[in-house]
């Protein structure tokens, strides 16, 4: 896959980093930004020219300008867990904004989420996307707003479903608990390799000016998920109550998958549990 552009990842965590690593695989130049002045040399290791950058909710740091000059700006930025998230999320991505107007950036990847849909029991597509399902979501609507109608750039945004792979282990987080609900409920998980994959593609195929659903195809059980993921770990399953069916939703990632002809890696999250040879870069 080539992909000759110059481009700025914002920020360069546990999905920034794998992803422009893969992007320098594609021929990119790539610009890496963290908060952590003990990452610099990690980004730099792996090709990426770092850059120490904050959102407090105001955008600095050193060299903003520089980290700018790119052709496009991934912004990886998820909202924070606090009272106000709404507004300071908005403040953090409205401040880019004003640096983006005056610099070469002319394409915006914006990595949301499928916290925006409610539960529907059925499902969700782009359009069923909702204010009022969690402070989470409202946030990620209003900046996917304010950047889909910024007339200097074109933007896409991925509303990816829940992350996993690597040293994210779903099985730690009901491991050995009892009478849990909701064990019927369909989950909806996306691996990170296929996350990354996702993105060269959108760069590669020059898919701007579009909204995204990213999830893999096979939706299992709460119950038959997060037990499996449990064993695989050698820790000890959950117990649900019951498998009554509560209000849920499935993350529907047919126009992702037909515009950008692409297959997941991990269509089943319950092949991706047994994925043992995963090797975090950071």
């Amino acid at each position: 896959m080539q992909i000759e552009k110059t481009t700025s990842i914002l920020s360069c965590g546990w999905l920034g980093l794998p992803l422009g690593a893969r992007l320098i695989e594609c021929c990119c130049c790539v610009k890496g930004a963290t908060r952590s002045p003990e990452k610099l040399p990690i980004l730099k290791g792996y090709g990426i020219d770092p850059y120490l950058i904050n959102l407090n909710p105001e955008m600095g740091g050193e060299n903003v300008e520089d980290f700018l000059s790119s052709e496009v700006l991934i912004i990886n930025i998820p909202p924070e867990m606090r009272d106000d998230v709404v507004a300071y999320h908005y403040r953090q991505v409205a401040s880019i904004l004003q640096y983006v107007q005056d610099s070469p950036v002319e394409k915006i990847l914006f990595v949301s989420s499928t916290s925006v849909y409610p539960s529907l029991n059925r499902a969700v597509c782009e359009e069923d996307a909702s204010y009022s399902v969690s402070p989470i979501g409202d946030a990620l609507l209003k900046v996917e707003s304010l950047l889909m109608s910024e007339a200097s750039v074109k933007t896409t945004c991925v509303r990816f479903s829940g992350l996993m792979g690597y040293d994210r282990k779903p099985g730690k987080f009901f491991a050995g608990k009892k009478e849990l609900p909701r064990g019927g409920e369909p989950v909806n998980f996306i691996h990170r390799d296929d996350c990354v994959e996702i993105i060269c593609r959108i760069l590669k195929e020059e898919k701007w000016g579009e909204i995204y659903n990213a999830s893999a195809d096979v939706h299992p059980t709460k119950k038959e998920f997060y037990s499996e993921a449990a064993k695989v770990i050698g820790l000890e399953p959950p117990a649900f109550a019951n498998e009554n069916q509560e209000p849920f939703k499935i993350i529907d990632a047919e126009k992702l998958k037909a515009d950008l002809n692409y297959t997941f890696k991990y269509s089943n999250p319950m092949d991706a549990l047994h994925n043992t040879n995963e090797v975090e870069l950071l």
